[in-house]
């Protein structure tokens, strides 16, 4: 039980992400929310790179669920990952991939300024 209470410390968004509505017909976003369950508590909480890692993991997922622009981006990231059959271990790859994909995100989107239109 102790080992659940540290990875909860290391995700401040997991309730928050737990308890998002899911649309009916968005099975992208409930396979990355079986991912990210399985994953965050299937971590080594002895190992600093796995917590840092989770912790990145959740920031980057509650703002998968809260920006509409990341969140279509995303989706069409994730159709062009091509991982291995044989690759070792599929969620870390998953993540990493995810991860990263917020990254060239942010550096996309701060180049680009969105004017919002008043009607």
């Amino acid at each position: 039980m102790k080992k659940n209470k540290l990875i909860l410390k290391h995700c401040p968004n997991f309730y928050k992400i737990i308890n998002y509505e899911i649309a009916p017909d968005d099975n992208i976003t409930l396979k990355l929310l079986n991912i990210y369950q399985n994953y965050i508590f299937s971590i080594d909480i002895n190992n600093d790179e796995d917590l840092h890692r989770i912790e990145k993991f959740d920031y980057v997922f509650n703002k998968y669920l809260e920006d509409y622009f990341f969140r279509k981006d995303m989706k069409s990231r994730l159709l062009s990952i091509k991982v291995s059959k044989n690759a070792p271990n599929l969620a870390e790859i998953l993540v990493d991939s995810i991860i990263s994909a917020f990254e060239l995100y942010e550096t996309g989107y701060t180049r680009n300024i969105y004017f919002a239109r008043w009607i």
